[in-house]
């Protein structure tokens, strides 16, 4: 650990103590009130004086001073009177129950707003001042008032009780630097340290990233007391750093030994086949990326006298996976795979995932199917759904389909001489797919995405930009037109199930775009709020070393995508109706929509129920699975930046191009162009003259050169140093 972090972590340990002291100083009635408030919360009805009495259990507080609080809470409208001496909280009291989404500089957010009073309206998460923070800890199930709306729409709230801690064990630094051997967090939202008594460290070594139980909940102190249940090893390692990945998300990385037994205990043998359509005559094939291991979509293309019939054969995750065991409820904790470079934390055990879902070439696999016919230009003009049977005939990747469609190869087009024409129908349906998806509006933001490679020792061997081609876009293309198939089936029979929306971005995010992009000098098309003025935008900049810039910005505007009961279509995709059906083996979004597809096929009883016992509580369900989803997205990307500050360790010194993807009056942020790695330049580092901030233009100035620095320029920058503790990469420029 750097002596820098060291230094920052003792710094913040004394700020600590020093709020610790001030809110000891504090105003007991305020503490008072809030333990009024908690009490009704809790008791959810009225309650007498002499229950809130016992409720509170303040020290030093007496009957009268209760009496004098409920007459305050009376007047500030916060709870109100049912009877003699009785009391109940006021629905519009603002309270309600948040997980503490805290800042490592002390504030916070509440997250995730329920209540048993009122409904939460408010747009953005509640901001938590560090006045208002108490003794919470980040991940803490917390009750909270809402103050008050700021005038742009940010709510300001207190903490008026920790109702659950939010961890018990986190992993973080063994240090054994001063008199008392401690776990410093790894996790700087964690404004604590944790002792270790002397025999609990045996084996661990200072600097060594250790996995600490903490005993008990830290409360107001800033060092608790704890012990080491795992010694990790080196923070050098890359192994390490994805086990800190995986503690620091709270991420389920172990199959339990009932899942596994269940898993273990399926079958491999075919069931009856009647109730099931035979494929196997159908020229299925898999199309992934080069390490695949896990294949669980195949697809199928035949020209037919009106244009093409598409089959999209997804592996049947729900005949193996039933509601209510073990292994289901395990997927739906899990709600998602997560990918790690070169390493994968499945939603299923590997004996699904791998191997009875995996539609490998020459087995015969049990498969959901959606069998699309389109005309010669591509539109829809016939569907249909069952469960099937089906033999891929081969796995493709989606270099060797790109060689054989595009390059043209005439060694590889000769090995699979028996493939080409279907594939040629493939690629010809693709395209007229993609045309008419482009025409209605659909937005086409490119956005690179970074390629990590690991050699056989587990160390980074390169990062460079994923490719992508016509192979690609093909299983993309197919794909969502099945999703929006089976939405389209959903919506026409009105019945229940999760649909994936995306709404209608930000007005003022937008409007926060248009003013910036006249500092990138764009003239932008009349502002609208459809799905094509983003496509216009976007061909703007295509090709320029604007387009990284703008890109992102634009997708910062935004709503996240989600999963909800209610369809109001996706946006981004200017799709009506869209689901996700394709990937049951890594999504349990998809495995639901099987399920309630396979009811509104086959109309049975058992399953009705099923349904509508799901349907209760779908809207939770949505929202919970959104929220794993967003948790693995968040772990993938934290890696991935891990990673690159250990690779980037071995070039300090050495020059890249960049471009400017941020300004402001302490630095420019720049992305490498090969890399896709990001750091900044402080404007300490720009020595050759005095820079000016430029709010209006977002850009710096030299006051005696004029040079600039501005967004969507290139630069030159060499890597001066790495900054782990702070996970940082700075430069300067070249």
């Amino acid at each position: 650990m750097s002596q820098k972090r060291l230094r920052h972590h003792r710094q913040r340990l004394s700020e600590n103590h020093r709020q610790d002291r001030n809110r000891q100083a504090g105003n007991s009635t305020g503490i008072l009130e809030k333990n009024i408030l908690a009490c009704l919360y809790d008791i959810h009805g009225p309650a007498t004086i002499n229950v809130l009495v016992k409720g509170t259990a303040v020290s030093r507080s007496s009957k009268d001073d209760i009496v004098a609080m409920t007459s305050i809470l009376l007047k500030k409208n916060q709870i109100v009177k049912t009877g003699k001496n009785c009391f109940i909280l006021n629905k519009n009291a603002n309270i309600f129950e948040a997980i503490l989404d805290k800042n490592p500089r002390g504030f916070g957010f509440a997250t995730t707003l329920s209540s048993r009073i009122s409904t939460p309206s408010f747009q953005r998460d509640p901001f938590i001042s560090i006045s208002q923070m108490g003794s919470a800890n980040h991940g803490d199930r917390i009750l909270i008032r809402v103050l008050k709306v700021r005038s742009d729409g940010h709510p300001e709230a207190e903490i008026i009780k920790i109702l659950q801690r939010g961890t018990e064990q986190l992993a973080g630094f063994f240090s054994t630097d001063g008199s008392v051997p401690h776990v410093i967090p790894e996790d700087p939202r964690y404004s604590f340290s944790v002792h270790i008594p002397e025999e609990q460290y045996e084996s661990a070594r200072h600097g060594d990233v250790v996995l600490v139980k903490i005993f008990p909940a830290p409360e107001r102190a800033a060092t608790v007391q704890g012990r080491i249940i795992e010694v990790f090893g080196s923070p050098d390692n890359v192994d390490v750093q994805m086990r800190m990945v995986i503690e620091k998300f709270k991420l389920p990385h172990v199959f339990d030994e009932r899942v596994l037994k269940e898993a273990e205990a399926l079958a491999e043998e075919l069931p009856d086949l009647k109730t099931r359509t035979d494929l196997r005559s159908i020229g299925h094939v898999t199309i992934d990326g080069e390490t695949a291991k896990d294949f669980d979509d195949a697809i199928a293309v035949v020209k037919t006298k009106s244009g093409f019939r598409l089959y999209v054969s997804i592996a049947d995750v729900g005949y193996f996976v039933k509601p209510g065991t073990a292994l289901d409820k395990e997927a739906y904790e899990r709600g998602t795979s997560i990918y790690f470079p070169g390493r994968v934390i499945p939603m299923l055990p590997e004996k699904l995932s791998n191997n009875l879902c995996s539609l490998v070439p020459g087995k015969d696999r049990l498969t959901f199917s959606a069998i699309l016919d389109f005309d010669k230009q591509g539109k829809r003009i016939k569907m249909s759904f069952c469960r099937s049977i089906i033999c891929s005939r081969q796995r493709f990747t989606y270099t060797t389909v790109k060689k054989i469609l595009i390059d043209k190869d005439t060694a590889i087009r000769k090995e699979h001489k028996d493939f080409l024409t279907p594939l040629k129908w493939a690629g010809e349906l693709a395209q007229k797919l993609l045309q008419r998806r482009i025409e209605r509006g659909s937005i086409g933001f490119n956005i690179p995405e970074p390629e990590i490679s690991l050699d056989e020792n587990g160390k980074i061997s390169s990062i460079k930009r994923a490719e992508r081609n016509f192979a690609h876009q093909i299983i993309e293309e197919f794909m969502l037109a099945a999703n929006e198939a089976v939405a389209e089936t959903f919506t026409k029979s009105g019945k229940a199930t999760l649909y994936r929306i995306h709404e209608k971005p930000d007005p003022e995010k937008v409007r926060e775009f248009r003013e910036f992009s006249k500092t990138l000098g764009l003239e932008l098309p009349r502002a609208a709020d459809t799905p094509d003025w983003f496509g216009r935008v976007l061909d703007l900049v295509k090709g320029s070393l604007k387009e990284y810039v703008v890109n992102n910005l634009l997708l910062r505007t935004m709503q996240q995508a989600r999963y909800s009961p209610e369809n109001v279509g996706h946006f981004g995709l200017a799709a009506t109706d869209y689901t996700h059906f394709t990937s049951p083996i890594r999504r349990y979004p998809d495995l639901m929509v099987h399920r309630a597809l396979d009811n509104l096929l086959t109309k049975s009883s058992e399953k009705k129920q099923f349904s509508s016992e799901m349907q209760t509580n779908l809207k939770d369900v949505g929202q919970f699975l959104s929220t794993r989803e967003r948790v693995a997205i968040s772990a993938e990307r934290e890696i991935s930046d891990r990673l690159k500050l250990h690779f980037m360790e071995k070039h300090i010194g050495e020059t890249f191009d960049a471009v400017i993807s941020g300004v402001n009056n302490y630095a420019f942020f720049v992305e490498l162009l090969e890399l896709f790695v990001s750091g900044a330049v402080t404007v300490a580092q720009l020595t050759d003259d005095y820079y000016l901030f430029d709010v209006k233009h977002y850009r710096l100035i030299g006051e005696t050169t004029a040079k600039i620095y501005q967004i969507g320029q290139q630069v030159q920058v060499t890597v001066q140093s790495v900054d782990k503790g702070r996970n940082r990469i700075n430069f300067i420029p070249a």
